[in-house]
């Protein structure tokens, strides 16, 4: 059987609040539906570092196809499309991992860069030695990444996912492996050495206390609206700031959440700015912030890449008034009744075989779309019923659903939203049974 970190290389119930007072929000029945023609692209590529982009590309979601043998594989031409149209429109920063995608990532990610020129991006990429933190170990994975890249150097090398002290003695602090990058950096061979942050702001000061000892060149963390206004993403920024320490964004979306978010404030979104889709208000955000050295968008297809280079060519800021729309979408954004996944997939595999990201997606959509069933008194009751359940059967297969959940809590210990899993799982069980029953 795979553990989570093999499996991460293949890859609240109740009526919503309707209002938020930054606007007069409508009762939408349904998700606002996004522009479909590609935006115009024109200006410059925003930079709030001299040479880095402030749009980054994670390369942990490239676009998939099913090879001879009924597999997925990564479809390297269009790989290649993307990165050329974003090196093309002033992208310049690539991050990817060993672990990602079967551990197929760096590969494709090569081939497409290597058809550039070497000063033309920047690479981003990590060590990622989750089962086996060996010197031996972490050395080759390094070793190897270099070989990968076919280059002499990595521009922003990461300890990957660490939340405090304790993590990054047991993986890094106490392996012997520290003196070892920092010669590497002071070769020049790492042009930058941080690390990718997942935990509390008390983890963080914890790994900050070793900053004069290891000069950390950028941090990575996760950033958005919703964890900046109503999370401890503020406070994490503060930190960073404080030290004049580069900060890289990850999750700008919150696994996607911020680029579909319930219909009733994409509304509020859409009346100030309807030329602009409703993702573009999440990058805006965290592009506003000048200590931010670039931030991360997994795009998957042209669309994403298109939508994201119309935010961040000739970029705008936003305004202190647009910056208390957020505050208050923010906090209404919290009181629906959604699951706070990232689909990072850390969780997975499942011993039992339950898909908890997919889980967690269809209800969450269900939610920001208004198809969520709250009771028999709603309008067409009987339809929405019937539509609900034939959805979840669709989206979710029989044996892979909420029901065979035994709250055994493995995935817990992984899940870096310290979502309780179990109990979310049949929070939707239950929902979903009490709807099957007709007893809602």
């Amino acid at each position: 059987m795979m553990n989570r970190r093999d499996f991460i290389k293949t890859a609240g119930t109740g009526a919503a609040v309707l209002g938020v007072a930054a606007c007069a929000p409508k009762a939408a029945k349904s998700a606002i539906e996004e522009p479909k023609n590609a935006p115009e692209l024109s200006g410059e590529m925003a930079q709030n570092f001299p040479g880095v982009s402030l749009l980054g590309y994670g390369c942990m979601r490239w676009p998939m196809v099913e090879a001879e043998d009924g597999k997925k594989v990564i479809d390297q031409q269009k790989v290649n499309e993307m990165v050329d149209f974003a090196i093309e429109h002033g992208v310049n920063y690539f991050d990817a991992s060993p672990t990602y995608l079967g551990g197929e990532c760096e590969t494709a990610t090569s081939i497409a860069l290597n058809r550039h020129p070497r000063e033309k991006w920047l690479l981003a990429t990590k060590m990622s030695n989750f089962s086996n933190w060996t010197l031996e170990n972490s050395k080759k994975m390094y070793q190897e990444s270099l070989r990968i890249y076919q280059t002499d150097h990595i521009d922003y090398y990461l300890l990957h996912s660490i939340g405090n002290r304790k993590t990054f003695d047991t993986r890094f602090g106490d392996t012997g492996i520290m003196p070892f990058l920092l010669e590497e950096r002071e070769k020049g061979h790492i042009r930058n050495l941080g690390f990718s942050f997942h935990g509390s702001p008390e983890g963080l000061k914890e790994l900050l206390e070793l900053h004069e000892t290891y000069h950390w060149n950028f941090v990575q963390i996760q950033m958005n609206y919703i964890d900046w206004f109503e999370g401890p993403a503020k406070e994490l920024y503060d930190m960073l700031d404080a030290l004049e320490i580069p900060v890289v964004i990850m999750e700008p979306l919150l696994g996607g959440k911020l680029g579909s978010v319930p219909a009733p404030l994409a509304q509020c979104m859409k009346e100030r700015e309807p030329g602009r889709s409703v993702a573009s208000w999440a990058f805006r955000f965290c592009g506003t912030y000048p200590r931010v050295l670039t931030v991360l968008s997994g795009m998957t297809y042209m669309e994403h890449l298109q939508d994201n280079l119309s935010t961040y060519l000739g970029f705008k800021p936003l305004s202190e008034e647009e910056l208390a729309m957020l505050d208050e979408i923010a906090e209404t954004f919290k009181k629906y009744p959604l699951v706070d996944c990232t689909a990072c997939n850390y969780c997975m595999p499942c011993p039992y075989g339950i898909d908890i990201p997919g889980i967690f997606a269809f209800y969450n959509k269900t939610v920001n779309e208004a198809t969520y069933v709250s009771s028999k008194e709603q309008k067409d009751y009987v339809r929405a019923r019937r539509k609900y359940l034939l959805s979840y059967n669709k989206a979710i297969p029989t044996i892979r659903q909420a029901d065979h959940c035994i709250a055994c809590g493995q995935c817990m210990k992984e899940c870096p939203q310290r979502i309780r899993i179990p109990a979310e799982l049949k929070k939707i069980d239950d929902y979903v049974e009490k709807l099957k029953q007709e007893l809602l």
